[in-house]
């Protein structure tokens, strides 16, 4: 429940075979004190030092439409429930650190069953079931003296890595997959022999088809420091080197209930998932859950778990110009896919949001980049008059389930993520994606719906800074130019997350880097030309802190205004309160750096990288979400950070870490986390988060080629045994 490193030793959990008691009906198991209902399973797990407390049980069936699992985890008297099951038959077995699974056992609902866990036989074999973040800890990056690179005619780290910290960031590039998981930290059988391992790293970053992005990413570390630091990585893991071992769940985290949908195919990789309204997470009680899949089809998943069924569309483009999402090329085969072209998919879908009336609304490329009439110079659309907009790599769409239609919408402006904002228009917000003009773009749903005019209610702006300080958007300095404090100054902005904030009406983006930033937008009575914007970074070189923070990725807000997001690069979750700024927040030196006091830094559970003295550790914190109201049951505006690299996600309830792990199949690798309140007076069973398996690689998961994406519910009881 803390972040306290603790490690469990084998000899502590020496246990015995696995053996089985059936019961039938609503009964208690052997040890007369685990209660059951019809629709559930229940016992003690034990060993031959007694009771085994923090370990999971696992129940998997593939008898209804899609393949579907509960976990639960026992108490400090080994005690397990695990609730309201599906009828069918299920395999049950125990997982946990220190040990090894027992044997798969069959079972319905109704039955009692106490179960015996298995020790590990070995330290390597217990570490076989770490997280993928527990193993990458063992990479050693370069020293801090190190840094600056000095290029290939000096000490070969690349001259655009200018400190440690980039490095890390760069170590964390991880938007397609878990570093550290088995299939990472071994160099496969199919690519043959080698003289080295170097060679074997040179030869894995070639495979498939995202070899060129994973080849410019060895660039930008410069080749043959990232080649070496990975393959001295994985020789010390195949010479035995272990990483330590994490805690088994405690306090509260031992209440979660973790139930998963197999969706989308073994190629899928899936993204986003949404199954409420933002902002008011009571709508579309009990509904479909959706997600989106951005490189191949089905491009939306559907699941319904009321049925435990699994629905996929494909999703076209309005142009057939429109790029391919990825490289229609493979430079060396996949050890998987050999030489196929897995992913042909055009329309990117990326981050999917429900609205009021149950509508999904997509960030969707439906056009090659270069944009229509009304967007470029020339046009008498406000906003391109004031800036205007030649090329964008992915615009929007909306998905009506009552039609089971989609809409395409043309925006001007690129699109990534999307956020409702609290106005009467239903305002969408969304952040720029990477490749396009660096605005914040808006759409007016409420306009569009009565009139379906797109080019009449979407708007965008630049991000200028009121580097005069006189309260007004005037003449600027353009990204590039030399300085000028009479004039103010347009920034690249951000291009990742993007929250609108209920209490001001601000909209807040994050934007990744060293040491990255945060912006605040107020966009004024003509946001075209009145926006202005404020910039925050996160502490950096900077003597007011300690702590050097970087890299903001996910962005949230809480319902008193208070803003949180995942620092990626330093595997930091912070909050940022504007309120505690104690400088001016405007003017010629308000440009990232001053407001130090504002930020509060909270270090994710987890070890660190090997001989790093940075305060950081081995997970990527993808994104970060608040729980306003409750829909787990830890208590409103509570922070959540995923764990992608950890299988687990973090909560940070009254400053203290809950590590809600997902212990199979492992490789929970998850982008982001989203709530809905069924039944606000069902008490836990009324609530939940869901999340998904999201990595580009499903094949990487526990299960190896043929596994699928999950659909991920979490759910807190108030006890372990709660049904």
């Amino acid at each position: 429940m803390t972040s306290r490193k603790w490690s469990l030793g084998i000899a502590g959990v020496a246990l015995a075979v696995f053996v089985m008691l059936p019961l039938t009906g609503c009964q208690t198991s052997q040890s007369g004190d685990v209660p059951i209902d019809g629709d559930d399973i229940g016992g003690v797990v034990t060993g031959a030092a007694g009771p085994e407390a923090g370990v999971w049980v696992v129940a998997e069936t593939t008898d209804l439409p899609t393949k579907f699992a509960r976990i639960v985890v026992t108490d400090d008297q080994g005690r397990y429930v695990l609730p309201d099951l599906p009828d069918a038959t299920y395999d049950i077995w125990v997982r946990g650190y220190g040990l090894v699974d027992s044997a798969k056992v069959q079972a319905t609902p109704g039955n009692s069953m106490d179960l015996t866990a298995v020790p590990a036989p070995t330290a390597a074999a217990a570490a076989e079931y770490y997280p993928a973040s527990y193993w990458y800890a063992l990479a050693e990056p370069p020293a801090e003296s190190e840094f600056p690179g000095t290029g290939p005619n000096g000490n070969g780290i690349s001259t655009s890595m200018q400190t440690q910290a980039d490095w890390l960031a760069t170590m964390r590039c991880g938007a397609c997959h878990q570093i550290g998981s088995k299939a990472t930290r071994e160099i496969p059988e199919a690519f043959g022999e080698f003289h080295s391992s170097v060679e074997a790293w040179d030869r894995r970053l070639k495979s498939g088809q995202m070899a060129p992005t994973m080849y410019a990413t060895l660039g930008q570390f410069g080749r043959n420091p990232a080649l070496e630091m990975y393959a001295d990585w994985t020789d010390r893991i195949a010479g035995g080197e272990l990483p330590e071992a994490p805690p088994r769940p405690q306090g509260v985290e031992r209440n979660v209930v973790v139930s998963m949908w197999d969706w989308n195919t073994d190629r899928g990789f899936v993204h986003d998932t949404i199954s409420t309204d933002k902002r008011d997470p009571t709508l579309h009680a009990n509904g479909p859950v959706y997600s989106i899949s951005r490189f191949s089809a089905p491009e939306l998943n559907i699941l319904d778990p009321n049925t435990h069924s699994v629905e996929g569309i494909t999703v076209g483009v309005r142009d057939e110009e429109t790029p391919f999402t990825t490289p229609q090329m493979v430079l060396e085969p996949s050890p998987y896919w050999g030489e196929d072209i897995i992913w042909s998919s055009k329309p990117s879908l990326h981050n999917p949001m429900l609205d009021q009336q149950g509508r999904v609304w997509l960030t969707h490329a439906i056009r090659a980049p270069e944009t229509p009439a009304f967007c470029r110079e020339g046009s008498t659309h406000p906003s391109a008059r004031a800036f205007p907009i030649d090329r964008s790599s992915r615009h929007a769409s909306v998905y009506d389930p009552e039609t089971k239609e989609i809409t395409m919408i043309d925006t001007c402006f690129g699109t990534h993520h999307l956020q409702f904002g609290h106005d009467a228009d239903n305002t969408l917000y969304f952040s720029p994606s990477g490749t396009s003009v660096p605005v914040l773009g808006w759409l007016n749903t409420r306009m569009y719906d009565e009139t379906g005019d797109a080019q009449a209610a979407q708007g965008w702006t630049p991000f200028i800074l009121d580097t005069n300080a006189n309260g007004v958007r005037d003449e600027w300095v353009d990204i590039g130019e030399p300085a000028d404090p009479t004039k103010d100054t347009r920034i690249l902005g951000g291009s990742y997350g993007v929250i609108a904030n209920p209490v001001d009406g601000s909209i807040w983006l994050a934007a990744p880097g060293v040491p990255g930033q945060i912006l605040r937008v107020m966009l004024g009575d003509n946001p075209s030309e009145t926006a202005l914007s404020e910039v925050y970074e996160p502490p950096f070189n900077n003597p007011a802190s300690p702590i050097n923070a970087f890299s903001p990725r996910g962005i949230d807000v809480d319902r008193n205004g208070l803003i949180w997001t995942s620092l990626s690069g330093s595997s930091h979750l912070a909050s940022f309160d504007r309120s505690k700024c104690t400088g001016p927040l405007n003017g010629p030196n308000a440009t990232g750096q001053h407001c130090p006091e504002g930020w509060t830094l909270h270090v994710t559970p987890g070890p660190n990288f090997k001989g790093m003295t940075r305060e950081t550790n081995g997970d990527l914190l993808y994104y970060n979400w608040v729980d306003q109201f409750n829909a787990l049951g830890l208590g409103e505006n509570v922070p959540l950070v995923t764990g992608s690299y950890s299988d687990a996600l973090l909560a940070l309830p009254e400053d203290e870490w809950v590590v809600m792990r997902v212990p199979y199949p492992m490789g929970f690798y998850h982008r982001g986390v989203e709530g809905r309140i069924d039944d606000p007076d069902a008490g836990w069973k009324g609530r939940g988060l869901w999340a998904n398996y999201g990595p580009y690689t499903p094949w990487h998961i526990e299960g190896g080629k043929g596994t699928t994406s999950k659909a991920v519910h979490f759910q807190m009881r108030p006890d372990p045994l709660a049904k």
